[in-house]
Protein backbone atom coordinates (compact mmCIF):
# COMPACT_ATOMS: atom_id res chain seq x y z
CA UNK A 1 0.00 0.00 0.00
CA UNK A 2 1.10 3.45 -1.28
CA UNK A 3 0.46 6.57 1.19
CA UNK A 4 1.98 9.33 -0.41
CA UNK A 5 2.13 13.18 0.27
CA UNK A 6 1.63 15.53 -2.02
CA UNK A 7 2.28 19.14 -2.67
CA UNK A 8 1.89 22.42 -5.23
CA UNK A 9 3.30 25.75 -4.93
CA UNK A 10 4.06 26.84 -8.61
CA UNK A 11 1.20 29.12 -9.25
CA UNK A 12 -0.64 31.54 -6.60
CA UNK A 13 -2.99 28.13 -5.44
CA UNK A 14 -1.30 26.58 -2.41
CA UNK A 15 -2.40 23.12 -2.28
CA UNK A 16 -0.95 19.92 -0.14
CA UNK A 17 -2.91 16.78 -0.47
CA UNK A 18 -2.17 12.99 0.62
CA UNK A 19 -3.13 9.49 -0.95
CA UNK A 20 -3.60 6.12 0.01
CA UNK A 21 -3.49 3.71 -3.10
CA UNK A 22 -4.20 6.89 -5.16
CA UNK A 23 -7.16 7.70 -3.38
CA UNK A 24 -7.63 11.01 -1.47
CA UNK A 25 -7.63 11.16 2.29
CA UNK A 26 -6.79 14.76 3.09
CA UNK A 27 -6.63 17.41 0.94
CA UNK A 28 -5.86 21.20 2.14
CA UNK A 29 -6.07 24.33 -0.48
CA UNK A 30 -5.97 27.70 -0.61
CA UNK A 31 -6.56 30.04 -3.42
CA UNK A 32 -6.18 32.98 -1.88
CA UNK A 33 -2.87 34.81 -3.23
CA UNK A 34 0.92 33.82 -2.85
CA UNK A 35 0.98 33.27 1.00
CA UNK A 36 2.74 30.11 0.59
CA UNK A 37 5.48 30.72 2.97
CA UNK A 38 2.83 30.65 5.61
CA UNK A 39 0.40 28.33 4.28
CA UNK A 40 2.33 25.38 3.08
CA UNK A 41 3.66 24.57 6.59
CA UNK A 42 0.42 24.32 8.36
CA UNK A 43 -1.05 22.12 5.47
CA UNK A 44 1.90 19.45 5.56
CA UNK A 45 1.76 19.75 9.61
CA UNK A 46 -2.30 18.62 9.18
CA UNK A 47 -1.75 16.05 6.80
CA UNK A 48 1.19 14.51 8.96
CA UNK A 49 -1.31 14.38 12.36
CA UNK A 50 -3.68 13.08 10.00
CA UNK A 51 -1.31 10.35 8.94
CA UNK A 52 -0.71 9.54 12.62
CA UNK A 53 -3.97 9.81 13.55
CA UNK A 54 -4.89 6.85 11.08
CA UNK A 55 -1.49 5.09 11.95
CA UNK A 56 -0.53 5.22 8.28
CA UNK A 57 2.94 5.84 7.35
CA UNK A 58 3.87 8.21 4.62
CA UNK A 59 6.05 6.05 2.07
CA UNK A 60 6.95 9.01 -0.44
CA UNK A 61 6.91 12.71 -0.95
CA UNK A 62 5.51 14.22 -4.51
CA UNK A 63 6.38 17.80 -5.31
CA UNK A 64 5.58 19.92 -8.37
CA UNK A 65 8.52 20.69 -10.62
CA UNK A 66 7.81 23.68 -12.64
CA UNK A 67 8.20 25.93 -14.21
CA UNK A 68 6.23 28.71 -12.24
CA UNK A 69 6.58 31.31 -9.71
CA UNK A 70 10.03 31.35 -8.92
CA UNK A 71 9.25 31.86 -5.42
CA UNK A 72 6.52 29.11 -5.03
CA UNK A 73 8.61 26.66 -6.43
CA UNK A 74 11.55 27.38 -3.92
CA UNK A 75 9.38 27.12 -0.90
CA UNK A 76 7.41 24.05 -2.32
CA UNK A 77 10.35 22.11 -3.02
CA UNK A 78 12.07 23.28 0.05
CA UNK A 79 9.70 21.72 2.23
CA UNK A 80 9.37 18.60 -0.41
CA UNK A 81 13.10 17.68 0.37
CA UNK A 82 13.39 18.45 3.62
CA UNK A 83 10.44 16.28 3.93
CA UNK A 84 12.35 13.60 2.11
CA UNK A 85 15.51 13.61 4.35
CA UNK A 86 13.90 13.38 7.79
CA UNK A 87 11.80 10.61 7.05
CA UNK A 88 14.35 8.61 4.90
CA UNK A 89 11.41 8.15 1.95
CA UNK A 90 11.62 8.88 -2.09
CA UNK A 91 10.99 12.13 -3.65
CA UNK A 92 8.80 12.13 -6.61
CA UNK A 93 9.28 15.42 -8.86
CA UNK A 94 5.77 16.02 -11.57
CA UNK A 95 6.19 18.50 -14.18
CA UNK A 96 3.60 21.35 -13.40
CA UNK A 97 2.16 21.21 -16.85
CA UNK A 98 1.68 17.49 -16.47
CA UNK A 99 -0.46 18.09 -13.19
CA UNK A 100 -2.54 20.33 -15.01
CA UNK A 101 -3.64 18.64 -17.95
CA UNK A 102 -3.96 15.59 -15.89
CA UNK A 103 -6.86 17.83 -14.40
CA UNK A 104 -8.27 18.21 -17.91
CA UNK A 105 -8.09 15.10 -19.90
CA UNK A 106 -11.73 14.21 -18.74
CA UNK A 107 -13.05 17.81 -19.90
CA UNK A 108 -11.68 17.35 -23.96
CA UNK A 109 -12.61 15.23 -26.40
CA UNK A 110 -10.14 12.36 -27.39
CA UNK A 111 -8.74 14.67 -30.73
CA UNK A 112 -8.33 17.89 -28.71
CA UNK A 113 -4.53 18.35 -27.62
CA UNK A 114 -4.42 20.32 -24.15
CA UNK A 115 -2.28 23.12 -23.57
CA UNK A 116 -0.96 24.36 -20.12
CA UNK A 117 -0.21 27.71 -20.06
CA UNK A 118 1.72 29.14 -16.91
CA UNK A 119 2.02 33.14 -16.61
CA UNK A 120 5.46 34.55 -17.03
CA UNK A 121 4.71 37.94 -16.86
CA UNK A 122 3.81 40.64 -19.54
CA UNK A 123 2.72 38.41 -22.89
CA UNK A 124 5.19 35.28 -21.78
CA UNK A 125 4.14 31.64 -20.46
CA UNK A 126 4.89 28.68 -20.03
CA UNK A 127 3.20 26.43 -22.65
CA UNK A 128 3.21 22.54 -23.44
CA UNK A 129 1.21 20.68 -25.48
CA UNK A 130 0.20 17.36 -24.36
CA UNK A 131 -2.27 15.16 -26.71
CA UNK A 132 -5.58 13.12 -24.44
CA UNK A 133 -3.11 10.19 -23.14
CA UNK A 134 -0.78 12.97 -22.05
CA UNK A 135 2.37 12.45 -24.33
CA UNK A 136 4.25 15.55 -25.27
CA UNK A 137 3.42 16.78 -28.48
CA UNK A 138 5.38 19.96 -27.71
CA UNK A 139 7.68 20.25 -24.98
CA UNK A 140 7.37 23.44 -22.47
CA UNK A 141 9.06 26.59 -23.44
CA UNK A 142 8.65 30.03 -22.82
CA UNK A 143 6.42 31.59 -25.48
CA UNK A 144 6.01 35.28 -26.28
CA UNK A 145 2.01 34.94 -26.90
CA UNK A 146 1.29 36.36 -30.82
CA UNK A 147 -1.93 35.83 -33.35
CA UNK A 148 0.63 32.99 -35.49
CA UNK A 149 1.32 31.09 -31.73
CA UNK A 150 0.57 27.98 -32.05
CA UNK A 151 -0.33 28.60 -35.86
CA UNK A 152 0.76 25.08 -36.96
CA UNK A 153 -1.10 22.84 -34.53
CA UNK A 154 -4.00 24.83 -34.66
CA UNK A 155 -4.39 24.21 -38.37
CA UNK A 156 -5.10 20.75 -37.90
CA UNK A 157 -6.04 20.35 -34.38
CA UNK A 158 -8.09 21.69 -31.79
CA UNK A 159 -6.42 23.08 -28.76
CA UNK A 160 -7.81 23.60 -25.21
CA UNK A 161 -5.85 26.16 -23.88
CA UNK A 162 -6.25 26.74 -19.62
CA UNK A 163 -3.96 27.95 -16.80
CA UNK A 164 -3.13 31.42 -15.64
CA UNK A 165 -1.37 32.61 -18.78
CA UNK A 166 -3.95 31.61 -20.97
CA UNK A 167 -6.31 34.28 -19.50
CA UNK A 168 -3.98 36.80 -21.19
CA UNK A 169 -4.30 35.10 -24.71
CA UNK A 170 -8.22 35.15 -25.36
CA UNK A 171 -7.73 38.42 -27.71
CA UNK A 172 -4.59 37.24 -29.35
CA UNK A 173 -5.16 33.41 -29.93
CA UNK A 174 -8.25 33.76 -32.23
CA UNK A 175 -8.31 30.91 -33.95
CA UNK A 176 -11.37 28.92 -34.53
CA UNK A 177 -9.77 25.90 -32.97
CA UNK A 178 -8.24 27.43 -29.77
CA UNK A 179 -10.81 26.71 -27.15
CA UNK A 180 -9.63 28.25 -23.41
CA UNK A 181 -10.96 26.70 -20.26
CA UNK A 182 -10.91 29.73 -16.75
CA UNK A 183 -9.85 29.34 -13.44
CA UNK A 184 -7.61 26.09 -13.79
CA UNK A 185 -4.62 25.81 -11.68
CA UNK A 186 -2.45 23.06 -10.79
CA UNK A 187 -3.67 21.35 -7.33
CA UNK A 188 -2.17 18.50 -5.01
CA UNK A 189 -5.34 16.44 -5.56
CA UNK A 190 -4.44 16.14 -9.04
CA UNK A 191 -0.63 14.62 -8.98
CA UNK A 192 -2.34 11.45 -7.37
CA UNK A 193 -2.20 9.00 -10.10
CA UNK A 194 0.88 10.46 -11.70
CA UNK A 195 2.37 10.38 -8.26
CA UNK A 196 1.28 6.50 -8.26
CA UNK A 197 2.54 6.05 -11.38
CA UNK A 198 5.76 7.12 -10.69
CA UNK A 199 5.90 5.39 -7.27
CA UNK A 200 5.25 2.10 -8.60
CA UNK A 201 8.02 2.26 -11.31
CA UNK A 202 10.49 3.75 -8.53
CA UNK A 203 10.74 6.52 -10.74
CA UNK A 204 12.52 8.85 -8.07
CA UNK A 205 14.73 12.07 -8.23
CA UNK A 206 17.52 12.73 -6.03
CA UNK A 207 16.95 14.85 -2.63
CA UNK A 208 20.25 16.08 -2.59
CA UNK A 209 20.64 17.84 -5.87
CA UNK A 210 17.08 17.35 -7.17
CA UNK A 211 16.11 21.64 -8.26
CA UNK A 212 13.17 22.87 -9.60
CA UNK A 213 12.70 23.34 -13.60
CA UNK A 214 12.29 26.97 -13.20
CA UNK A 215 12.75 27.15 -17.06
CA UNK A 216 13.76 31.43 -16.72
CA UNK A 217 16.50 32.35 -14.88
CA UNK A 218 14.78 34.58 -11.71
CA UNK A 219 15.42 38.48 -11.93
CA UNK A 220 14.83 40.32 -9.20
CA UNK A 221 13.20 44.10 -9.29
CA UNK A 222 13.09 46.87 -6.98
CA UNK A 223 9.58 47.75 -5.83
CA UNK A 224 8.84 51.45 -7.46
CA UNK A 225 8.20 52.22 -3.70
CA UNK A 226 11.33 51.72 -3.08
CA UNK A 227 13.49 53.31 -5.26
CA UNK A 228 14.87 56.52 -4.02
CA UNK A 229 15.66 59.63 -6.39
CA UNK A 230 19.09 61.42 -5.34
Amino acid sequence: MSVILHIETATPVCSCALSENGQIIFNRQNREGLSHAVLLGVFVDEAIAFARTQQKKIEAIAVSSGPGSYTGLRIGVSEAKGLSYGFGIPLIAIPTPLIMAQMMIDTADAQTLLCPMIDARRMEVFATVYDHSLETIRATTAEIITPDSFSDLLAEHRILFFGNGSDKCKNTITHANALFADNIYPLAIAMIPLAEKAFDANDFVDVAYFEPHYLKEFVATVPKNKVIEV
